[in-house]
């Protein structure tokens, strides 16, 4: 039996998101719901800061007892469906459950969950969630609780029943439905190789192969001059502070959001589609563990952002999940001085104005991340050529999820 008529097996749930054309009747019935949500949200932060000042517990049940009585006295709370406020309810409490989660554990500022904050009327977009018995898919159509219908644009069939689905508005003001259905592995046929890859900033993704190197896109840069232009028009028409925005300024602010929407998208697309070709010719990838968030206070700030690296080793994992590729991650840790021939290391870490890596042992002279991304192979035992004498693993590698 080949790959390809090998049965595919559920591997937990995926996100599957289209977008919905709205009428204006859809769209003030779903404004007004989430006007209800929001209500509700703040009313929950108010219980809790009120509960958390006092001792006092204030757990799910509460405030599920809570969302009780307001419905039962307030005429407008009650007039939307039960289904999304519950939902909400539910990812109220496990927000608050983890921010509470890493304070008792101290855990660091930069890594601790905030505690729920207000949701104001013009700073949060719309997001609801119905489970399955707040919404059915009928003629090709999205049925939300409380009489709301959205056309959705099918721009491909469902793999598999909905569990739940998210209704959300994004910056740009446009609506989309994001549905929860099992993932689903699709086997891909073997090949026999194995792949290296070290993240850079010149060039996004070296690898050991040529033709599988990912080159420096630079959708950010093609698309400052337009961005720079929108945000001064913004900057022209902002009004004083405690004074509402004019039209001017938030049409301004559209276009910038407009055009940050697609920057992103073009960033997102050119990552699955190298992940797509890398995993396609490869049986497996090892990759750098590479956090790219340091770079974020160096003079390559700008630079780095615009190659989307974390973006693209997501879509590289991602996609190695869903085709049964085995994708190692390498702890990056002295990669760029090791020797991919011999395990050796320099004395002194290389500076990034060398760019050609010289093994003082060997002899060996190669480019510097050609030899990194040689050390991942031999790193995450994929070393096809079996080279002997090479340094031992440092960290252990870990396995993509």
């Amino acid at each position: 039996m080949t790959a390809e008529e090998r049965p595919s097996k559920s591997i937990g749930h995926v996100r599957w998101t289209y977008r919905l054309r709205v009428s204006a009747s859809a769209r003030a019935a779903l404004v007004a719901e989430w006007d209800r949500c929001r209500w509700l949200w703040n009313e929950c932060v108010a219980r809790s800061k009120k509960a958390h000042q006092g001792g006092e517990k204030c757990g799910p049940a509460a405030l599920d007892k809570m969302l009780t009585e307001a419905r039962r006295i307030t005429p407008w709370l009650r007039e939307g469906s039960s289904v999304p406020q519950q939902q909400l309810i539910r990812d109220f409490g496990m927000s608050r459950a983890k921010a509470l989660k890493d304070i008792k554990e101290r855990m660091p500022m930069h890594r601790r969950a905030g505690m729920p904050r207000l949701k104001k009327k013009w700073d949060a977009d719309p997001t609801l969630n119905y489970t399955r018995r707040g919404f059915c898919l009928k003629e090709q159509r999205l049925h939300l609780a409380g009489g709301i219908v959205v056309t959705v644009v099918w721009s491909r069939a469902l793999p598999a029943d909905p569990s739940s689905v998210r209704v959300y508005q994004d910056s740009i003001g446009h609506w989309y439905a994001s549905f929860v259905v099992p993932a689903q592995v699709e086997p891909l046929p073997g090949t026999g190789r194995v792949l290296g890859v070290d993240w850079g900033v010149k060039v996004t993704a070296t690898t050991t192969s040529d033709d599988h190197d990912l080159p420096h896109a630079e959708h950010g840069r093609k698309a400052a001059e337009k961005l720079r232009r929108y945000q001064r028009m913004m900057a022209r028409r902002r009004a004083p502070r405690g004074q509402p925005q004019s039209n001017g300024y938030r049409t301004a602010m559209h276009q910038t959001a407009k055009l940050y929407k697609k920057i992103a998208r073009q960033r997102q697309d050119t990552a699955r589609k190298w992940a797509k070709k890398v995993l396609r010719d490869h049986d497996a990838v090892a990759v750098e563990d590479f956090r790219p968030k340091f770079l974020a206070k160096t003079s390559m700030a700008r630079k780095a952002a615009d190659a989307a690296i974390g973006a693209t080793k997501a879509a590289l994992i991602e996609m190695g999940r869903k085709h049964a590729r085995d994708v190692r991650l390498v702890h990056p840790a002295h990669t760029t001085m090791d020797c991919a021939s011999c395990g050796a290391r320099t004395k002194h870490a290389l500076p990034l104005s060398e760019r050609i890596y010289t093994c003082t042992v060997c002899g060996v002279v190669s480019p510097r991340d050609k030899n990194s991304a040689r050390v991942m192979l031999v790193r995450a035992g994929l070393n096809p050529a079996g080279v002997e004498g090479v340094r031992p693993p440092g960290p252990p590698v870990q396995k993509a999820a």
